[in-house]
């Protein structure tokens, strides 16, 4: 059987004079052929294929020049009996290059926007077809029937229809690489339509290996039209494949799926975030990986992506209170989007001001400036220059709506490492702390309604100071630091706690003294709140913050606070990972606490 499909006396069959497009012959011959169980069928197909494949190439040329499929079929009744009969023929499929042709046939007669129940039922009939010349396990279904001619051939089934499937993507492949390269030619381009009906007739073969090529071609195709030409059906299941890690597509196809299509996107940030909620932040580094591996840090070197995706962070951080863990979540996308964009090619990278196109630009690029990049001697002097700026933009009368002082708070935690650098900065330099304690008030205490930030920023100078007197005492007590922050403010005064909290856990990092009782500090911290959770109704609410507040600072939320606690440590140790801390006791430290903090939720 071979031998025939390759003897060049097939070609015989072309003495037989055949009139073009003459449908009722070769609709006789494909009723007449079945599909091609006895020998003499299989010779008749055999004898005829190099005709029927020009007749079907004829075919195409002509159909798709007529005004859509409703004409097709008014001027061609039998097409769709003619067609459905050879896509089941395999001798018709397996010659050369009539697959390809029968599936672009199909397509002219696809309606991409079906205007009755005729229409819709045969896009029905015309999707099925496709599925079956597309899917092996369709054909593998109708193994017996086919038999014969495989075993002929010397394939087993699998490998015949792999190559089957194969050879038909790459010939689609090649004609829209071929089409988009020579979009300006009117009479060879491919259009819009047809590019629509091959991505609905993909759906249910997303996940097919051999298909992903044609995947990515069609997901890197966009013709000449100013519309999206692809089906949001199929840019959804693409989606939903991808995000389930059921198909592999490269960096270019998944970003230009995002591009063309935002609820992908959406959806691709929402997922995200379900994977790092679902799972317990032990280290940034997983947290890193999770992000780094979703492409979506990556895909935000276009600025598009970058602000879409910051604006639903931004929402999830509303919508959850500002609760660490997004922070923190948001702050790790932020670095990595950062690593993407310096490493980009040069010669297509967009300014920064198309990422942050609203915001004070000077501000964006202190911001954006990664601490790494500068010696450590330096960090000061930035932070006191990021304070600085900071402090003129609010401070001006033009920011007077709380959106408007909303979205400078967002970008200033977006590089919360700055942050988290200055209240550092604070116990180990020689800083002027004026500049650095009214950033950390500022992004703990935005607003200034009743001079909340001001009473803020009292606070926190006589906080910094007491600790800074504690901060060479190497013979330090729980009670000692316990006595010294009470003095300047007590449970029911304390204007912001975190920023409270957040110098005191400092203090313990970096102090001398502190080392000595941070893990006695996290111990009765986690023991009370186990003892307090696990009996809510033991004490009242004035005892509740007196008991808490003799095991950790100023702590009254208590589940709130060690969220706090948890996310700086965890912030911390992962910058000292790749920053290579130079005091090897403070990394100690911090890999204990991390080992015996347990957070409770």
């Amino acid at each position: 059987m071979k031998n025939i499909l390759e003897n060049k006396d097939c070609r015989m069959a072309q003495d037989t004079t055949v009139p073009k497009l003459n449908f009722e012959y070769w609709l006789d011959k494909a009723i007449e052929w079945g599909q091609a169980t006895t020998l003499e069928s299989q010779k008749d197909v055999c004898l005829h294929l190099p005709q029927l494949q020009e007749f079907l190439r004829q075919l195409y040329e002509t159909i798709k020049h007529l005004q859509g499929p409703t004409v097709a079929i008014q001027q061609f009744p039998l097409i769709g009996q003619l067609l459905g009969r050879l896509c089941w023929n395999p001798f018709v499929i397996g010659y050369d290059e009539s697959q390809k042709t029968l599936m672009w046939c199909l397509c002219c007669l696809y309606s991409s926007e079906p205007q009755n129940a005729v229409e819709l039922k045969a896009n029905s009939w015309i999707r099925s077809l496709l599925c079956h010349l597309l899917s092996s396990s369709k054909w593998e279904s109708n193994e017996a029937e086919t038999s014969t001619f495989i075993s002929a051939l010397g394939y087993t089934s699998a490998d015949y229809y792999c190559h089957l499937v194969k050879n038909m993507v790459v010939s689609l492949v090649t004609e829209l690489r071929e089409n988009q390269c020579n979009g300006l030619n009117i009479q060879e381009s491919i259009s819009a339509s047809r590019v629509n009906a091959i991505s609905i007739f993909c759906v249910p073969l997303i996940t097919l290996p051999d298909l992903t090529p044609l995947l990515e071609t069609l997901l890197l195709y966009h013709g000449g039209s100013s519309k999206e030409i692809l089906s949001s059906e199929f840019l959804e299941a693409v989606n939903e494949a991808f995000l389930k890690k059921k198909i592999s597509l490269p960096e270019s196809a998944v970003f230009s799926l995002w591009l063309r299509h935002l609820p992908s996107l959406e959806k691709a940030t929402l997922h995200l975030l379900d994977q790092l909620f679902s799972i317990q932040l032990n280290s940034l580094e997983e947290v890193a990986r999770v992000i780094k591996d979703s492409l979506l840090p990556q895909a935000a070197s276009h600025p598009a992506i970058f602000r879409i995706v910051n604006e639903i962070f931004k929402n999830a951080l509303v919508e959850t209170d500002g609760t660490p863990e997004v922070i923190t979540i948001i702050q790790v996308f932020i670095q990595l989007f950062l690593q993407a964009y310096q490493n980009g090619n040069k010669q297509y990278k967009f300014p920064l001001k198309a990422y942050f196109p609203y915001h004070h630009q000077p501000l964006v690029r202190s911001l954006v400036r990664h601490p790494f990049e500068l010696p450590t001697t330096y960090w000061s002097q930035h932070v006191k220059r990021i304070s600085d700026i900071l402090k003129a933009i609010v401070e001006d009368t033009n920011v007077s709506s709380l959106t408007d002082l909303f979205e400078i708070w967002f970008l200033v935690a977006c590089f919360g490492e700055w942050l988290d650098i200055a209240a550092e900065q604070l116990l180990k330099a020689a800083v002027e702390p004026d500049p650095v304690l009214w950033l950390l008030a500022f992004y703990y205490c935005p607003k200034n309604e009743n001079q909340q930030r001001t009473q803020t920023m009292v606070e926190a100078q006589a906080v910094y100071n007491h600790l800074m007197t504690l901060f060479s005492c190497r013979d330090l007590s729980l009670k000692d630091l316990e006595a010294a922050v009470h003095r300047v403010t007590g449970v029911e005064q304390c204007c912001n706690q975190q920023l409270t909290t957040h110098l005191l856990t400092n203090f313990l990092l970096f102090s001398s003294g502190g080392h000595k009782i941070a893990q006695e500090c996290i111990y009765h911290t986690t023991t009370e709140i186990s003892k307090l959770l696990g009996s809510p109704g033991m004490y009242g609410k004035r005892y509740l913050r007196q008991k808490l507040f003799l095991t950790y600072s100023v702590i009254t939320e208590i589940t709130d606070t060690s969220k706090e606690v948890y996310n700086l440590l965890i912030r911390t140790a992962y910058r000292f990972n790749h920053s290579g801390e130079e005091n090897q006791r403070t990394v100690k430290l911090m890999n204990e606490l991390l080992q015996k903090f347990t957070l409770k939720v």
